[in-house]
């Protein structure tokens, strides 16, 4: 079988799952997350996880894979989906990676980390010092190590500043060798053929969608699995601990969101988001089908 991965991706709430699903079992395929809230064990309902029954009809991959306070980037990301996709391509099956989240995305088209190893220490030292000294203490001392400037760096973004402090300091190279050695690599997934659709839906519709899924979850418990989540080191990741949906509960559990104001606040939250999503699958992604999200599975890659 070719090295081959058919690749769905869409907006929150467009229909991803059970298309997936169908496509799956129709394609003897087996189904990779591409999902950067499904790695954690427990957070089920406000990350519209796939239930017990959906996972029981094709397997997964990537799923329930870390506890809540485990650290997962990209590059730990790009090592496991590559043992789970060589693992199902060498049992003769096909792959098909599903989910929205941006930066796992582009891992299958594009280069998405460099080599440099910053030293824990060192995190620690620029941590500190964005602290006591502020955002423009950071900036000037990248400006020092780049005489050449900062190119298109966002540099009232303290994260995005801190990394590329942190990347210069630990490689003692500049931004720009930096990235011209970003640019030379091959993408994780060079060695594949691969296939991308998108699914879409007329903005009304999927506005509607969302608030039905954001109904849904309330009812289904979302409060309470915050609650429970709090407990096990929700706040210490701040990847979940930020997510729509997440975030807002803990608005209101800790009296910042009155209860009445929930369900709009992640409703007007997820569809901001959709927004952004839409706008990030146009400009970051390379040339790919668009298929209505009403479609039969055999549409999505023919």
């Amino acid at each position: 079988m070719s090295r081959t991965l058919h690749v769905l991706t869409g907006c929150t709430a467009v229909g991803k799952t059970e298309l997936a699903l169908r496509w799956a079992e129709a394609n003897n395929a087996e189904i990779v997350s591409c999902d950067s809230l499904l790695f954690y064990r427990g957070a089920d309902i406000g990350t519209a996880k796939p239930t017990k029954a959906e996972l029981a009809r094709v397997p997964h991959h990537l799923i329930d894979i870390c506890g809540l306070t485990e650290r997962m980037d990209v590059t730990h990301y790009v090592t496991k989906a590559r043992a789970a996709i060589d693992d199902i391509l060498q049992r003769g099956r096909q792959v098909l990676v599903t989910g929205g989240s941006g930066f796992y995305l582009k891992a299958f088209f594009a280069p998405v980390a460099d080599e440099v190893a910053v030293p824990p220490e060192l995190r620690v030292e620029l941590r500190t010092k964005l602290e006591q000294a502020g955002l423009a203490a950071l900036v000037g001392e990248l400006t020092q190590l780049n005489p050449a400037g900062l190119g298109a760096l966002d540099v009232q973004n303290p994260r995005r500043v801190l990394r590329a402090l942190e990347r210069c300091r630990a490689s003692g190279r500049t931004l720009a060798a930096l990235q011209a050695d970003f640019d030379a690599q091959p993408a994780p997934f060079a060695d594949c053929a691969v296939k991308l659709c998108e699914l879409v839906r007329e903005p009304a519709d999927l506005d509607q969608r969302i608030a039905q899924r954001v109904a849904a979850m309330l009812a289904a418990g979302l409060v309470a699995e915050v609650c429970g989540l709090l407990t096990q080191g929700l706040k210490d990741n701040p990847s979940a601990a930020g997510a729509i949906g997440y975030r807002e509960t803990v608005d209101f559990l800790e009296g910042r969101l009155l209860e009445p104001e929930l369900a709009s606040a992640i409703v007007k939250n997820t569809r901001a988001l959709v927004k952004k999503q839409r706008t990030w699958f146009k400009t970051q992604l390379p040339e790919h089908r668009q298929v209505a999200a009403t479609a039969q599975p055999g549409d999505l890659f023919a």
